[in-house]
């Protein structure tokens, strides 16, 4: 008792800083992205079009929330005035500039799925095919959402307009920075919604198809099930992050990343770019097998590991879910202090480690070469490197926000991983301070 009341009095005496999105967001898309796939499954829809249909039952109800609940529109960080909406005609010239820069970003995205063979193979094919079937609808919307957005926008001029300026070359002052941050923006959106949408059939029909009771028929196919389930999530939701960067909910990108070592950090662990898949110069595999071999035989140990890969899993899910509908990396679309962001300031890139180095246990090998095993544990160490890095180059991004360095500060006194770290090394780390 008398701890949990130094506790509530610690926690009065230091709030935590106000999250961008609310937990209310994450949890109607969850209960949506369970609805359908309950649904799905006892109907054994486990197609494509079913796996669509949950991104859909995931997003709709967040922006709802989003919209009804949260009110997100009213917020100031929209930079959208509603009460206020200018004329046509004096948003008209903006608005064609606009479109003629939106326009330009798309052809631009387009030639780059042509050019890269390796976007009409393997999880892309899919989500190309996606693209062509929604491409003339988008174009189609385009038109009346630029006109409508640009009569309430407090600085319709952004970097979509200075490349339509650029592009139409008009008698107008052209900031190149802002075209850039244009172009950042949507280089995320480009690279990675292609990947996120071409492997949500997979997890989600994997899922669906395998009936419950052969999932509990032992430890080791349960864990395999809820951990698809949770990579289901996880996937659903950072597809939706991805595709609603839209203003009007205030889930626009602020900012892209503008660091290379950030770009470069992030881009060798998706494809086509990874170094950890088969056969790349960070690949961790040659030798080793699942946790379930090594542990085969030892039926307690079986069912407290796979529960603790569940768990890990579980966190990693829980980290996206988080996001709401602003999942997406190397931006910053506002900061997020609740949940799993309230414990340590990376979940997913800790859990995952953790779940990889349990998982694959790289320091034993079935090669019986003793080699082997120092490879492989030396390129898990390298990996889990990878994502440190990852984090250090996200912090030094998100530092230009003073929001992130009280977030920063504030976990770094409150929070339990940050705590631990510093009693474990004798320091805490210092205050970010903003790039300069």
């Amino acid at each position: 008792m008398y701890h949990d009341a130094v506790l509530a009095r610690t926690a009065k005496a230091d709030p935590r800083p106000l999250s961008a999105v609310s937990s209310g967001t994450g949890l109607a898309g969850l209960a949506g992205l369970l609805g359908w796939t309950a649904f799905a499954k006892i109907m054994g829809m486990d197609g494509p079009y079913a796996a669509l249909v949950n991104v859909v039952a995931c997003g709709v109800p967040m922006v709802l929330w989003a919209v009804l609940v949260d009110k997100v529109h009213r917020n100031a960080s929209t930079g959208m005035d509603w009460a206020n909406p200018r004329p046509w005609r004096e948003t008209i010239d903006i608005s064609l500039t606009r479109l003629a820069g939106l326009w330009c970003t798309f052809a631009g995205i387009a030639l780059i799925y042509f050019v890269g063979r390796f976007y009409s193979q393997g999880v892309f094919a899919f989500s190309m095919w996606c693209f062509q079937v929604a491409a003339p609808w988008l174009f189609a919307a385009s038109i009346p959402y630029v006109l409508w957005t640009d009569r309430h926008a407090v600085q319709p001029r952004d970097g979509t307009w200075h490349l339509g300026a650029w592009m139409m070359n008009l008698d107008e002052p052209v900031d190149r920075e802002a075209i850039f941050r244009h172009l950042r923006a949507w280089g995320v959106k480009a690279f990675f919604l292609p990947f996120m949408l071409g492997i949500v059939p997979g997890g989600f029909g994997d899922f669906v198809r395998t009936s419950a009771s052969e999932a509990f028929a032992d430890p080791v196919r349960l864990a395999n099930w809820l951990i698809t389930f949770m990579f289901t999530v996880d996937v659903a939701f950072a597809t939706v992050g991805y595709a609603l960067t839209l203003r009007p909910l205030n889930a626009h990108i602020r900012s892209a990343n503008p660091y290379a070592s950030a770009w470069m950090a992030a881009l060798i662990c998706y494809p086509p770019f990874i170094l950890m898949g088969d056969g790349g110069p960070l690949d961790y595999h040659p030798g080793t097998s699942e946790w379930n071999n090594w542990l085969a035989g030892y039926p307690l140990l079986l069912w407290g590991t796979g529960a603790i890969l569940v768990a890990l899993t579980a966190i990693y899910a829980w980290a996206t879910v988080a996001f709401g509908f602003r999942f997406s990396n190397l931006t910053h679309r506002g900061i997020l202090t609740h949940g799993p962001y309230a414990i340590t300031r990376h979940p997913a890139y800790l859990s995952k480690n953790v779940f990889w180095w349990i998982a694959t246990l790289p320091m034993l090998t079935t090669t019986g070469n003793w080699l082997d095993a120092v490879r492989n544990t030396v390129l898990m160490a390298a990996v889990s490197g990878v994502y440190y890095w990852r984090a250090r180059t996200e912090e030094r991004h998100l530092a230009a926000d003073p929001a992130y360095r009280d977030y920063f500060d504030w976990m770094e006194r409150n929070a339990p991983v940050p705590r631990l770290w510093a009693r474990l090394t004798g320091h805490a780390r210092a205050s970010l301070q903003p790039p300069a």
